[in-house]
């Protein structure tokens, strides 16, 4: 279990770390209404190195939720109990999956919360680093919008590994695997498509939570009473693709984190 712990964690930092000028980009497009939230903005006035600003903080919350999640997925899939209550395969993916995202999102969330405000914040206009944003922070508004990631990061993570084992699953794949031919990029594919998978189906509550966590952060953030306040506010205001504003770079941005991560994964439990 600590080696799954280990595996799961280093996998999401390294990948986390590749794409995290992608998920600035994601989270400024989420947020347009914040002063300076543009790239263009991040160049001008702090410098190429702040396109992974938030990354740090970034890749402390990922390191315990992923491996906390990879650790509690493999545990529960393979176990001998839950493989007798459980025969199908599809399903005990799905729910394991489902489980071990919503346990690892309330372990980290408050660190989930001061990620999106130091990647929203100019030349550290609300903190010098996470230490302060957690003093600063009331406890409450430390898990503004949990119920919402739970409920999608719960279902991300289901369809992330389900699909990815079935992709797996494919003859195709069992032949090139079989025939001891080069896998790693293909890993990366089926990974990566996963990855798109998950996120389009629940795309919707990423969106949501990040403006749920805002609230207080700044004058231009619109305020929101909860999950379904804040949709349909979002909806009235944007319309229906206003649920879906930053959609198309995340596509390209989970491609290859997810690919990434489950290459790393892969990669590592050669250790075990």
């Amino acid at each position: 279990m600590l080696i799954d712990f280990i595996i799961g964690g280093s996998a999401a930092v390294i990948s986390r770390t590749v794409t995290a000028p992608l998920e600035l980009y994601r989270i400024q497009r989420q947020n347009y209404f914040i002063p300076n939230a543009t790239i263009k903005d991040v160049l001008k006035k702090e410098g190429v190195r702040f396109l992974w600003k938030g990354n740090y903080a970034n890749c402390i919350r990922a390191f315990p939720q992923f491996a906390i999640n990879h650790e509690i997925y493999m545990f529960t899939n393979n176990n001998d109990k839950v493989r007798e209550t459980i025969t199908s395969k599809t399903q005990r993916n799905l729910i394991c999956g489902m489980f071990s995202g919503c346990v690892s999102m309330i372990c980290i969330y408050p660190l989930e919360t001061i990620k999106t405000h130091l990647s929203l914040q100019t030349n550290k206009s609300h903190y010098s680093n996470i230490i302060e944003a957690f003093n600063k922070l009331k406890y409450r508004k430390l898990y503004y919008g949990l119920n919402t990631s739970m409920i999608g990061f719960g279902m991300y993570s289901s369809l992330l590994y389900t699909v990815n084992n079935q992709l797996r699953d494919t003859p195709f794949f069992k032949e090139v695997k079989n025939d001891k031919k080069e896998t790693n990029g293909l890993k990366v594919v089926m990974g990566g498509i996963a990855g798109v998978t998950a996120i389009s189906i629940t795309y919707p509550t990423d969106l949501i939570r990040r403006r749920l966590q805002l609230q207080g952060f700044d004058p231009t953030v619109p305020k929101y009473n909860g999950f379904f306040d804040s949709g349909i506010k979002i909806v009235k205001t944007d319309g229906i693709k206003g649920l879906y504003k930053g959609y198309a770079v995340n596509v390209f941005k989970t491609f290859f984190m997810a690919g990434v991560q489950f290459w790393a994964m892969d990669k590592l439990s050669k250790f075990k």
